[in-house]
C-alpha cells in the first residue's frame, strides 16, 4: 500500500536518558548499542503509530536521536502527535 504522495520527513525524539547513556560510550561496541538502541526505538515507533506498508524509513541518526522517514504530510502530522517525538520536519531541497 504504498502511498505516491510520501516525501522524506526528518523526525526529531523528544530527551531519552537511555540515549544520552548510550551515546557517552565511546568504544566501538558502545556506538553499536546506540545504532542498534535507536533504530529499534525509531522502528517501534513507526510501526505503533503508522499503518505497516504505508512508509519507508530510510535512516537512524545517531549524531541526534532522529531518523528519516518517507511519508506524507498526514502521517507526519500523527508522528508530530506522539508523544516522544519532539519535532517533525519535511526535507527541503537547496536549489
Amino acid at each position: 500500500m504504498e502511498n505516491t504522495n510520501n516525501e522524506l520527513h526528518f523526525v526529531f525524539m523528544n530527551y531519552d536518558p537511555e540515549y544520552e547513556r548510550l551515546r557517552s560510550n565511546r568504544t566501538k561496541m558502545g556506538a553499536h548499542e546506540l545504532h542498534l538502541y535507536l533504530s529499534n526505538k525509531h522502528d517501534n515507533l513507526l510501526a505503533n503509530t503508522l499503518e505497516p506498508g504505508s512508509y519507508k524509513k530510510t535512516l537512524s541518526l545517531v549524531i541526534v536521536d532522529g531518523f528519516a522517514v518517507e511519508i506524507s504530510d498526514g502521517q507526519a502530522n500523527v508522528l508530530r502527535s506522539a508523544k516522544q517525538v519532539r519535532l517533525v520536519e519535511k526535507n527541503q531541497e537547496i536549489i
